[in-house]
């Protein structure tokens, strides 16, 4: 049976009825996002037709997901809300803490010493609360979702941004900071602006080579990294059915890189199949009774140009595998054209490394068809020439593939099985000689390849592709080959092709597993102890942000002007920081770190403005604070871009960075910034970012008459006296305006624990 079956019987007894009172006040057909997001309104949230990209709608998920990093911030404001449980069903997965090195059981059993203090405390909190907790070693986060507890219809956030992966099992999913958890978890409404509609008609069927990853590379490179802030992205047609469950959640995880809120999928018989497989016929046999509630009205479908923002159509009998990169996810080239794009910007040929898993490629049906490309390394007389490294999603999924093989197939090519978890995806590889910063390349199977993510190296050329083409190009260890056309000379000199992958969507003799790594909270909570040491350099109990002071902001000065690319991986570094995940203070030390200033292209290098010397951007901050000064942070487009961690809004907050102005926001950062009563701004007019010198002095105005719609005036006084007065515009509503004046929402929450 499911977990938390009576929560899933109750939306889907309710379903119905919410669709159609849903449908008449729209006036129109549904799509499925429409539908589901319309059945979660919170019961104090009054119906009516929201207008997209513009109604702020209070909403009611029907669960929260948290992994260990994100978790602790989570769960440590958590613990200041005043409630003694959790108001919906909640999870913490313990996946990140974990660095990827020697193997699985060297590997594992070192994050169990090294994150013992955390993971303690995670048990802890989740046992007291009522949460249920997945120890390291039971697999990433995304995964255990999607085989456990991601049902069609509902709609789920959580700390991570790619929670969109169970998108693929029909849901409204969506990452979110960890204030956002909070409120959720303490049984307060959600907030969320309406967000636009995207529709992808996926006609044809995939073939050969081509891989659901294939269709999101595609796509990322039509909408970029931020095309698809604020809009729910949703696949349909006869493309979408064709494909696995699993190969749906792919896509949907990926949407992450492309700003997306989530993306989704309408039920069919491939989530019946899955949920099935997954040991959740209960769930199967209820949806498959709803089928015409999960998913759009026909009429949707048949005209989507009426229903949706933008449409994009691809044709998946003609899509072409993709790689994308580098440093960027949505620099896409078909393979066909990989060779010379390769030669004309002189990326570096030779693959040392292909990596397969992470959250996003780490299914039974993944690893089937990478297995039937490596059998062939034996049969046709084949060596690998790049190292290989497979992160499997889950403990059931590993199990599953050793019982069935598929590890003997790995190890005969020479492949190193890590720990189930997020390993270099997110940083934690501790890859030899990675510090030599050597220029080299690697392809894998993840959803990001920014510079310097997988293992700090910024001249590792890190490339995204679909298992089955990380796995042909790892044997061919060329960036040129293109497996569907090119030979290989074989250990006997013979020329040789590679046959095109195939694999089982799911295992034939079912899953199984002998310890999957859940630990159910205790029924009763109250009397668990919770130990923090006021020593530890791995956790800090909280302390409330200070509330406005009820005036406006003078005499702040400019922390950093960041030019380019400013993602939460440049603001609040993973690899060796994710360590301080729950000790504020301490990550505080690597705060945009990784930005370039725009006034010496160097990072980790700005000006203390009083006394004219450099340091490292931390540092700098810190004498600001400790002289009682607060500062600005100034950002290009789209900045925040990446994982939902909210560290990076928290970090400027505790050291005193009053603002943040830039040129445009991924959403989720912006959401952050707000939650933890900082202000974050963007220019009514772009090119007064250029107007910002490096001394300047920065008053905000307006701020006493804070209102929704109304722009401040920002006060730049240069250097020599002259001045410049811009206008900031916001898209603070009037609850987050009060978050502002309350110091944080948190603040607020509290405030109204015990009435």
């Amino acid at each position: 049976m499911a977990f938390d079956i009576e929560m899933i019987k109750e939306v889907y007894k309710n379903l119905p009825a919410k669709v159609e009172a849903a449908r008449k006040i729209v006036g129109r057909p549904l799509t499925l996002t429409e539908k589901i997001l319309y059945s979660h309104l919170h019961i104090d949230q009054k119906s009516e037709n929201f207008a997209r990209g513009a109604s702020y709608v209070d909403f009611a998920p029907d669960r929260v997901a948290m992994q260990d990093a994100t978790a602790q911030m989570a769960l440590l404001q958590f613990m200041q809300s005043g409630r003694p449980k959790v108001a919906v069903p909640s999870t913490a997965h313990c996946d990140h803490l974990i660095t990827a090195k020697e193997g699985a059981a060297t590997d594992l059993a070192f994050a169990n010493k090294e994150s013992k203090e955390v993971f303690d405390f995670l048990g802890s909190v989740s046992n007291k609360y009522g949460i249920g907790f997945w120890k390291p070693g039971a697999g990433i986060i995304h995964q255990v979702v999607l085989e456990n507890y991601a049902f069609p219809g509902g709609m789920m956030i959580g700390t991570d941004s790619h929670t969109v992966n169970a998108g693929g099992l029909g849901m409204i999913a969506i990452g979110v900071g960890g204030a956002d958890a909070c409120d959720v978890m303490a049984g307060l409404a959600w907030e969320l602006k309406m967000p636009k509609l995207i529709g992808v008609k996926l006609t044809g069927k995939l073939n050969g080579w081509t891989a659901p990853k294939d269709v999101i590379l595609k796509v990322a490179g039509i909408l970029t990294v931020k095309g698809g802030t604020d809009a729910v992205v949703e696949y349909f047609g006869e493309g979408a059915i064709a494909m696995s469950c699993t190969g749906k959640g792919t896509i949907c995880n990926m949407g992450a890189e492309i700003g997306a809120t989530t993306s989704t999928f309408g039920y069919d018989d491939s989530m019946s199949r899955y949920l099935k497989a997954t040991g959740r016929a209960d769930v199967a046999a209820l949806a498959d009774t709803l089928k015409e509630h999960l998913t759009a009205d026909k009429e949707v479908y048949a005209n989507p140009e009426k229903y949706f923002d933008q449409i994009i159509e691809i044709n998946l009998s003609e899509l072409e595998p993709h790689v994308n990169g580098p440093f960027s996810p949505d620099l896409a080239t078909p393979i066909s054209k990989l060779k010379a794009e390769a030669e004309k910007n002189g990326w570096p040929l030779k693959i040392s490394v292909g990596l397969l898993g992470s959250c996003t490629n780490s299914s039974y049906e993944d690893i089937a068809r990478a297995v039937s490309l490596a059998k062939q390394v034996s049969s046709k007389n084949l060596k690998a020439k790049a190292e290989y490294l497979i992160n499997p999603g889950s403990e059931q999924i590993r199990y599953t593939i050793k019982r069935d093989g598929f590890l003997d197939v790995f190890d005969s090519i020479g492949a190193k099985v890590f720990t189930n978890a997020c390993g270099p995806c997110i940083g934690m590889w501790d890859r030899m000689g990675a510090e030599k910063q050597e220029k080299n390349t690697i392809i894998h199977s993840f959803n990001r390849n920014f510079a310097k993510r997988a293992d700090g190296n910024p001249n590792t050329y890190a490339f995204v592709a679909s298992p089955e083409i990380v796995t042909a190009m790892a044997i061919a260890g060329d960036l040129t080959f293109n497996p569907l056309t090119d030979y290989l000379t074989n250990e006997k000199g013979e020329k040789v092709k590679l046959d095109a992958p195939t694999g089982d969507e799911l295992p034939t003799k079912g899953f199984a597993v002998e310890d999957a790594g859940y630990q159910a909270p205790a029924a009763d909570g109250s009397k668990v102890q919770i130990l923090v040491s006021p020593t530890s350099d791995r956790l800090q109990l909280l302390d409330p942000f200070t509330a406005w002071e009820g005036t406006d902001l003078k005499g702040l000065k400019l922390l950093i002007k960041a030019k380019g690319k400013c993602t939460t991986d440049h603001i609040s570094m993973a690899g060796p920081w994710l360590k301080y995940r729950g000790h504020l203070d301490n990550i505080s030390n690597n705060m945009l770190i990784g930005a370039v200033n725009a006034f010496n292209e160097k990072t980790d290098n700005v000006k203390n403005q009083l006394d004219g010397t450099y340091a490292g951007v931390p540092k700098v901050q810190r004498a600001y604070k400790a002289a009682g000064i607060g500062s600005i942070v100034v950002g290009d487009e789209n900045y925040g871009e990446g994982s939902s961690r909210e560290h990076a809004a928290m970090e400027p907050r505790h050291l005193g960075v009053r603002a943040v102005l830039v040129k445009s926001f991924a959403r989720i950062h912006e959401t952050n910034l707000k939650k933890q009563g900082m202000l974050g701004l963007t220019f009514a007019n772009k090119a007064d970012y250029d107007k910002i010198e490096e001394d300047d002095t920065i008053d905000i105005l307006g701020l006493t008459t804070f209102a929704p719609g109304k722009n401040l005036q920002m006060v730049f006084t240069h250097a020599d006296g002259s001045k410049d007065t811009i206008e900031a515009k916001h898209s603070y509503n009037a609850q987050q305006i009060e978050w502002f004046k309350a110091g944080g929402a948190l603040n607020i929450i509290r405030a109204n624990a015990g009435k």
